[in-house]
């Protein structure tokens, strides 16, 4: 594995990419620097473009005697990013009281109106939150709901979720219906009717992910979010996968309520994240920590959580900054290309099973695969300990194997040393400890 990177490191020397970018210190020049390769290309095309890309990978400063293939959890800041947040707190530390409230905090308001931009909303539906678990939580915990109601989801659904809905249903009486998602899912009709079938006269909501976190699955969440709306219930999206990872709007959608974690596709900060609330819902939805009476229809109330630092929600702005350099059209394209790149040679052999449906509609730059006989958690291990790879394992009553998430900055030589490390499982089985 060390004499294929150092392999590499030749072979882009010879090219004199090298020490063209890796020495300076104007990381954003680095991602100017990429676009005369894709000029004349669409972002299908440009997504093996190797050239622009490796211009791209060098606005991160990462460790490579390790590779990140866990970028669903949370995601490497790029450096712009990164330090924007460090100037950010240290401002705020020199003067605290004054420089954090009354100077940083009325900031975050154009971090809102770009994001709202970027999401496709109005900036006064627009929360700035920690992370999608904390929206979702807002979303869960502030609805009404009288004991027998019902909240209708997944088995697939994110588990701090499903452990929020199981406790309203301790708490207060209420139910949790799930429907059993096909593993891979083969039709969206067929998703609609599960889902649609499930719904009784005691349906006050549902919850359905944009993109499954555990297998990559992007799900009609337009359909049901219709369907809901047609029936007078509540719609709640988990877009902690989606956004910033491939393109959509919120009009392509019209859900009620979309929570995102910020430190995933987008690479913001780490304890970044939004929740989008519809207007005339807003007044109606409990936030988890008491605001003043005249915020009762303000979104900001849901940001009333104490002191907390700014720093990292203005860092979001930066983060935004890139996306859009890139282009978001070519950051989807290339998600999927580096997916389909391990996941098609993988799949080649017969004790591979790959849970996500390849196809372009149905996912982008998540995957996950198991190897027959292999324990998720074995394999996970064995990775890290033999080979410094990072995978998640995913063990469902379902099914079973390790999720794959590369990023901008993955490599294809890195992609390579995790095949190599899969096909000698593949071939021998996991050591015996």
């Amino acid at each position: 594995m060390i004499a294929a990177r150092r392999d590499f490191l030749r072979s882009v020397a010879g090219t004199g990419l090298l020490a063209f970018t890796w020495l300076r210190d104007d990381w954003a020049e680095a991602v100017r620097a990429a676009q005369p390769a894709a000029e004349g290309l669409e972002p299908p095309q440009l997504a093996s473009n190797e050239r622009f890309w490796f211009q791209v990978q060098q606005a991160f400063d990462l460790d490579r005697s390790i590779i990140n293939l866990n970028n669903g959890g949370v995601a490497p800041s790029p450096r712009i990013v990164h330090e924007a947040m460090k100037r950010q707190l240290d401002y705020a530390n020199h003067a605290p009281s004054r420089h954090l409230w009354q100077d940083q905090d009325p900031q975050v308001e154009l971090v809102r109106a770009r994001l709202a931009r970027a999401f496709g909303c109005d900036p006064e539906e627009m929360a700035i939150t920690r992370n999608a678990s904390e929206a979702l939580q807002i979303a869960l915990n502030g609805i009404e709901l009288k004991p027998g109601n019902e909240i209708l989801t997944t088995t697939q659904d994110y588990g701090r979720m499903l452990d929020t809905i199981r406790q309203r249903e301790r708490r207060d009486g209420i139910v949790m219906k799930q429907v059993k998602l096909p593993v891979p899912i083969g039709s969206h009709d067929e998703v609609v009717r599960l889902f649609e079938e499930a719904v009784t006269p005691s349906t006050r909501a549902i919850l359905c992910c944009h993109m499954v976190n555990i297998t990559g699955e992007i799900l009609p969440v337009q359909q049901i979010c219709r369907m809901a709306r047609d029936k007078g219930i509540i719609s709640i999206v988990d877009g902690a996968h989606a956004f910033a990872h491939f393109v959509f709007d919120y009009s392509d959608i019209q859900c009620d309520m979309y929570a995102v974690s910020l430190h995933k596709w987008l690479s913001a900060p780490i304890g970044t994240g939004f929740l989008y609330v519809r207007k005339d819902l807003i007044e109606r939805i409990w936030p988890l920590q008491a605001p003043p009476v005249e915020k009762l229809a303000d979104i900001r109330k849901f940001e009333e959580i104490g002191t907390h630092p700014t720093a990292p929600r203005l860092a979001i702005a930066e983060a935004l900054t890139f996306h859009l350099g890139v282009g978001p059209q070519r950051k989807e394209a290339r998600l999927r290309w580096l997916r389909d790149y391990w996941a098609q040679r993988l799949s080649k052999h017969e004790k591979v099973r790959i849970h996500t449906n390849l196809a372009p509609d149905h996912s982008c730059g998540i995957a996950t695969v198991e190897v027959e006989g292999a324990k998720p958690v074995d394999l996970t291990e064995h990775l890290w300990k033999k080979h410094k790879i990072i995978v998640t394992p995913i063990d469902h009553a379902d099914f079973h194997g390790i999720r794959i998430t590369p990023n901008l900055y993955t490599t294809t030589q890195e992609l390579d040393l995790f095949c190599d490390a899969m096909e000698q499982v593949i071939r021998s089985g996991l050591p015996k400890s």
